[in-house]
């Protein structure tokens, strides 16, 4: 049993923008965000182009949600399709934190995303009221400052206050969860997959164990949940009971420390050749990011997901290495491995690539049977610092100039989408 009177009571808030970018856009043109029609869409010439984000209006009529092919929108002339401003989203991300920053200290701010943040305002009430009077205070500034509306989950830590944003707060503007109502609000989540932090991988996994819902999830047996995964099955157990120990700004997932990159393709890549193009330039990216924190990885996990038109289902493989590495070339080589074992002759639309088991790089193992192991280890930090000082298109390997490259084309992205500004 659960005794939560040991447990921490934080007032922390969760504030979301409803459909930020498509409201951003709307307010930009002189529309409502709320009675609007409009897609945010990666590229409005890629009929297979990702939906980006949609106005409320647009999904409620039309179905229409994020993550969305372009090609699934219907013919209708009310609908505005739009490229994304991320220069103009991320100024007015900017200004949001600053209005956080009226109600409580920096420090007791966690952005989350450019359209989600936490906040911790124990100790306010004297100044604002208590966690409902803040609430109100913030979604009417946000009206009345940006023309924007905002949802706001309020809970005893940063996980409570998550998923009543998620589950409740974004169809009733504020909501509140406590610990004394898990059982009636957390436990009867189903699909497990509805739950934050639980990916449609680890529902299978749970489902096959005979868990269902949080709930289930909740009266498992703890020692069987670390048995089948370790200091993970630790955490699910008591995050279905409610309990996040993470102090603010922390990872909510404590040790799930992870670099990784996941790319949409703009069309099929039917050509082995090209996907391995498409692989070392997603290798040298994640290297370099892990490199950045002086790390090197002992798990490389490789993932694989084909067009709509495929026959066979997508993969996700893992494999540890033999040293923590991290050169490009050598996770290079072992995603070429994972690939050849597991590729199936359909069209590739997305590749993902995700290192953990994350160490510290301050020492290197030699190798007799490849001297030049040590200089591959100095030359990536020294391409790191090139592309830091120049930028991330000064230095690039030739497969980026083939027909199947797309790091020149990202590089000139913001947030992996278009950094142009519009006249409107």
């Amino acid at each position: 049993m659960i005794d939560y009177g040991t447990m921490p009571k934080h007032q922390i808030l969760c504030v979301d923008m409803r459909s930020f970018y498509a409201s951003c856009t709307a307010v930009e043109l002189g529309q409502d965000p709320l009675t609007c029609r409009i897609a945010i869409v990666g590229d409005e010439k890629q009929k297979g182009s990702v939906i980006l984000a949609a106005s409320p209006r647009l999904k409620k009529e039309f179905g229409i949600r994020t993550g969305s092919r372009l090609h699934e929108l219907p013919s209708d002339e009310r609908i505005e399709l739009r490229e994304p401003n991320m220069k103009q989203y991320l100024r007015i991300s900017t200004e949001i934190t600053k209005l956080f920053h009226r109600y409580v200290p920096k420090e007791s701010i966690h952005i989350y995303s450019v359209d989600e943040s936490f906040l911790k305002i124990d100790g306010t009430n004297g100044l604002w009221g208590d966690a409902w009077e803040v609430a109100r205070h913030i979604t009417d500034d946000m009206t009345r400052e940006f023309g924007l509306s905002c949802a706001v989950g309020i809970g005893p830590n940063m996980l409570m206050s998550k998923l009543c944003l998620d589950i409740e707060a974004k169809r009733k503007g504020i909501a509140e969860w406590k610990y004394d109502e898990v059982k009636t609000k957390l436990w009867p989540i189903s699909p497990l997959s509805t739950m934050w932090g639980i990916g449609r991988r680890m529902e299978k996994r749970l489902n096959r164990m005979g868990i269902f819902s949080v709930g289930d999830l909740a009266q498992h047996s703890l020692e069987r949940l670390e048995g089948e995964f370790g200091v993970m099955g630790n955490q699910l157990y008591h995050h279905a009971h409610g309990i996040d120990l993470s102090e603010i700004g922390a990872p909510i997932m404590d040790g799930q420390i992870s670099f990784g990159r996941s790319q949409i393709l703009l069309r099929d890549y039917t050509e082995l050749h090209e996907i391995e193009h498409v692989l070392l330039e997603m290798c040298e990216e994640v290297a370099r990011r892990t490199r950045q924190h002086h790390l090197a990885a002992r798990t490389l996990h490789l993932g694989v997901g084909y067009s709509h038109l495929a026959t066979a289902d997508s993969f996700h493989r893992s494999r540890s290495l033999h040293e923590p590495t991290a050169i490009t070339m050598e996770l290079y080589r072992l995603c070429l491995e994972l690939l050849r074992e597991n590729l199936q002759p359909q069209p590739v639309r997305k590749i993902s690539i995700s290192l953990t088991n994350l160490v510290p790089d301050h020492s290197l193992q030699m190798d007799l049977f490849n001297p030049n192991r040590d200089r591959q280890h100095k030359l990536g930090y020294t391409m790191d610092a090139v592309r830091e000082r120049y930028g991330s298109a000064s230095l690039l390997r030739a497969i980026s100039y083939t027909k199947a490259g797309t790091s020149r084309r990202r590089a000139t992205l913001i947030g992996g989408h278009k950094s142009t500004e519009r006249k409107v």
